[in-house]
């Protein structure tokens, strides 16, 4: 049951990183790169989002390099919710915040105790040995 709970908290963890680097690369491209250079961050940093969104949440999807990219994951919540949700005035940005602050949370658990028996990491792990 542990394994299996590990494996859906992974899958729910990444879904949404996963669906929005996804859509940073089609249509949304500009107009993220648009909404960053209106919160002050250079919209050159796009490319660097999309990796860590794409390339962190399919490793935490996956469970490969999982405590690396769940930490960088953890992260990259954390600047998110520092660089683009503190108008506290507005609730839906103050529920935006915590919302971050949370999957940090998530993510940092991830990266501390690894992504469990049914993952790469696992799987590398046991031909190593």
């Amino acid at each position: 049951m542990k394994d299996a709970t590990v494996l859906v908290a992974r899958i729910l963890l990444a879904f949404m990183f996963i669906i929005a680097g996804w859509g940073k690369l089609g249509a949304g491209y500009a107009g993220t790169q648009q909404y960053m250079a209106s919160m002050g961050l250079s919209g050159a940093l796009l490319p660097l989002v999309i990796f860590a969104e794409l390339g962190g949440g399919l490793g935490v999807l996956f469970g490969a390099l999982t405590r690396l990219a769940a930490a960088g994951l953890a992260a990259f919540c954390i600047l998110s919710a520092i660089f683009f949700h503190t108008n506290f005035a507005d609730q839906t940005q103050s529920i935006m915040f915590m919302k971050n602050f949370a999957i940090a949370g998530g993510m940092l658990m991830l990266a501390v105790h690894g992504a469990g028996a049914w993952s790469l990491d696992a799987w590398w792990q046991a031909r190593r040995s």
